[in-house]
């Protein structure tokens, strides 16, 4: 008898995620491939991860940004993934201020750019602009992630920088792009999702659970391809807000004794915002082959919200030992109703011929068809707990913007020349429209109060632009890439009305005010040097310079929402970026590293600024408002690394570190009793770093443990806000997360995870989530 011995060999690579039967089914359609000559120099190729290879995009327009990206396979085995945002979690140098399941407010945060730089990114869900730049909030301009299903993503990659002519200066922090699934085959998938929370925090002990679920069906019959996914979250949340008070109320006890960030006196007495939502979402993609070469896409997406309010005091009455609001005004504003349903379209027809001539054209529009928060106008007297019949009533109804993009790419000597161009003209509205009116009854207004106006903000921006970019391969090595954008934008239509009222709302006296038009027209030059010494070694060379305008928000809202008020400036300028790095990239089959240099200056920076007010009877309640900041300067260094099979197989490592110098260089216009130069820039935290392992120890098996932290940030020009661990501080953080995945079956998956698994509590100006429990279980179809 003879035996074989078992060969030997190398441990098998971890398969790539679009390999398995079930991401077969449910992957994007695949990019065609370009000529040999020119995959040489794509990153990313030949790699054992689609993750590695180069987003279709950059591919499309030979974009000059590294890119970094992950495939919903990677998301689906390593993240807590319950919403769309989630997605990025990992990502080197992103960080998402996400206060709670289903936040409809959660802004994402880039390299250089901190929190409240909402209009410094960009996001795309395939052809449609989720990015809400009417603002540069946290608020009602964060991105509208409530769009997409979680289940529906295929795909994000991230581009680093405004070093790309075919975006507008909004890009400064960068470019986030999420593609969708796009079957080729029949395919449907369900989830459920159930997160729970124990919350101890002041006064409030509580368990908070939200259950989320999410669907995603699609197929493709002959030139027809369709998607279709929606989903529902039903979320409590924890307090988002805390109510302050400069003293304790006369014949209440309770509250705790506290400061803010600055030092003031700021005794919290209960919860602000203490919020229950039920969220509904959907959206339709359908692409049709109009020619073997030509492409049509339209895509709708449907997004509705009821959300609610009741906050809790911590103070009782010594009288009557019950609770009490001790009279302190600003609980009314964090008693409130929320509806909204917004509605977005868009349309695309592209060609693919990879001959001498492509175009894409695309247009998309998102409209508020309502948008209604109700509340009541101050709280009744003390030793009550209750709230005056009067109230208010905030809307947005009619707020809307539209994009339209036409671009071309011409290639003069074919696919494979020495130059591929490409241009286009872009055009955009974007218009606000955001009255307050007064109510009899707050709990049952009608849809405009009751006539009477306490505030409103009208207005409206637009752009129109122009680009051209010429992607040049010197040598088969070497490339360089110069653009311009040249871009005019206006604001117009700028009216707001303010009026002063007494304690109990009675309107006393209104001041109407047109504001004055404002425009500026601009060009922002492109470069970049790309070197390729071989296929694994990259070094690559970026500069742009970029203008971001002001938002209509910035320019013309005056609103107070959950104890937050923001004030209008009409005069603002736009800001005047300059972007530098340099990439060093070494990459293998199945892993890569990369470090980059960067630097950035930005002239008559806009940077909003929050303060405490406390009025006559001690109630306090904060008010941000935007100014120019004559210039500031930041440089720093990050490094990302990702590797599979690290000494075992299966075993993956991946992490990131980020270091920022950001420095104020220059503000005239500061009135402070000590200057701001030298001081950091707001809401730019000095270090972030991310680190974490997957184990897979078959493909049925998935172990993830990873952490992120986040260093210091200041959010006051004077650096003065140096108080941490209260509300309203910006405190470093250290987040350990867990997930466990397991395919039980062709069509059946399981998660367990924990998200902050030590219970890390911190504030970025609202408390954020402590140790979290997940549950997940999807079928596929």
């Amino acid at each position: 008898m003879t035996v074989d011995a078992p060969a030997t060999g190398k441990p098998k690579p971890r398969r790539a995620a679009v390999q398995t039967a079930d991401s077969r089914r449910n992957s994007a359609k695949p990019a065609v491939e370009r000529p040999a000559s020119e995959a040489a120099n794509v990153q990313g190729t030949g790699s054992a991860r689609a993750s590695l290879d180069q987003p279709a995009a950059v591919a499309r327009y030979l974009l000059p940004q590294r890119s970094f990206s992950v495939t919903a396979k990677q998301v689906d085995e390593t993240v807590n993934l319950k919403d769309p945002e989630d997605a990025v979690k990992y990502m080197p140098s992103l960080f998402v201020r996400k206060r709670n399941d289903g936040d409809n407010q959660a802004v994402l945060a880039t390299r250089s750019w901190g929190l409240n730089s909402s209009a410094r990114s960009l996001i795309y869900y395939d052809d449609l602009l989720i990015s809400a730049l009417i603002g540069n909030n946290n608020s009602g301009a964060s991105p509208k992630w409530n769009l997409i299903s979680p289940e529906a993503i295929g795909r994000v990659d991230f581009l680093n920088g405004p070093f790309a002519a075919a975006y507008p200066g909004n890009s400064i922090g960068g470019i986030l792009l999420i593609t969708s699934k796009m079957p080729d085959k029949p395919f449907a998938v369900a989830k459920e999702t159930v997160s729970v929370m124990p919350w101890n925090q002041y006064g409030t002990t509580d368990t908070y659970v939200t259950s989320q679920t999410s669907t995603a069906a699609g197929n493709r019959d002959g030139k027809l391809s369709w998607l279709v996914s929606a989903n529902y979250l039903d979320s409590h949340q924890q307090p988002l807000s805390y109510t302050t008070n400069a003293s304790f109320p006369a014949g209440t006890t309770g509250g705790f004794a506290a400061l803010n960030k600055t030092g003031g006196v700021a005794n919290v007495v209960g919860t602000g915002a203490l919020a229950y939502s039920q969220q509904t979402s959907g959206n339709l993609r359908l692409a049709y082959d109009v020619t073997p070469w030509v492409q049509a896409t339209y895509s709708l997406g449907i997004w509705n919200n009821h959300q609610t309010s009741d906050p809790q005091t911590y103070l009782r009455s010594t009288a009557t030992g019950l609770p009490t609001f001790g009279g302190i005004s600003s609980f009314a504003s964090s008693r409130y109703t929320w509806d909204q349903l917004h509605m977005s379209n868009a349309v695309s027809l592209k060609s693919d011929t990879k001959g001498v001539f492509d175009f894409d054209l695309a247009a998309s529009s998102y409209n508020y068809l309502q948008d209604s928060l109700v509340n009541p106008f101050t709280v009744v007297a003390s030793p009550g707990l209750g709230y005056s019949l009067n109230g208010k009533v905030t809307r947005m109804d009619g707020t809307n913007w539209q994009n339209a993009d036409a671009k071309a790419i011409w290639r003069p000597f074919g696919i494979d020349g020495p130059h591929e161009i490409s241009f286009g003209v872009h055009g955009d509205r974007y218009r606000l429209e955001n009255p307050v009116y007064a109510s009899t009854v707050w709990f049952n207004a009608p849809s405009t109060g009751n006539g009477q106006l306490y505030s409103t903000g009208v207005g409206e921006t637009r752009t129109e632009a122009l680009w051209v970019q010429d992607a040049w391969k010197i040598a088969p090595i070497v490339k360089l890439t110069l653009g311009g954008r040249l871009e005019s934008w206006q604001a117009v239509e700028g009216f707001n009305l303010n009026t002063t009222t007494t304690s109990t709302g009675v309107i006393t006296s209104a001041v109407p005010t047109w504001q004055p038009g404002l425009s500026s027209t601009n060009f922002s030059p492109k470069a970049s040097l790309s070197f390729d010494p071989n296929k694994d070694w990259n070094v690559t060379a970026n500069f742009g310079e970029a203008y971001r305008y002001p938002t209509v928000t910035e320019l013309y809202q005056n609103i107070s929402v959950g104890g937050v008020t923001y004030l209008a400036n009409p005069l603002l300028s736009p800001e005047q970026d300059f972007t530098g790095e340099l990439n060093l990239e070494r990459r293998w089959t199945d892993g890569r590293v990369r470090l980059t240099v960067f630097g950035e200056r930005t002239n008559n920076a806009l940077i909003p600024q929050s303060t405490t007010v406390t009025d006559a009877s001690g109630a306090q309640s904060v008010q941000t408002a935007v100014s120019n900041v004559g210039a500031i300067r930041m440089q720093g260094i990050e490094l990302s690394a990702d590797q599979d099979n690290v000494l075992v197989s299966g075993l993956q490592v991946f992490g990131s570190v980020t270091y920022v110098d950001s420095r104020i260089i220059s503000d005239p216009n500061w009135k402070g009793p000590t200057s701001v130069v030298g001081k950091r820039v707001p809401f730019v935290p000095d270090w972030r770093a991310k680190f974490g392992v997957t184990y897979r120890p078959s493909d049925s098996w998935a172990y993830t443990v990873a952490a992120r932290y986040s260093g210091k940030q200041y959010s006051t020009l004077d650096n003065s806000d140096v108080i941490p661990h209260v509300y309203g501080a910006f405190d470093n953080f250290f987040v350990v997360d867990l997930k466990i995945h397991y395919n039980a079956t062709k069509n059946f998956a399981f998660d367990f995870g924990i998200d902050n698994l030590f219970n890390e509590q911190y504030f970025l100006f609202h408390p954020f989530p402590g140790r979290t429990f997940v549950l997940a279980g999807k079928y596929t179809f």
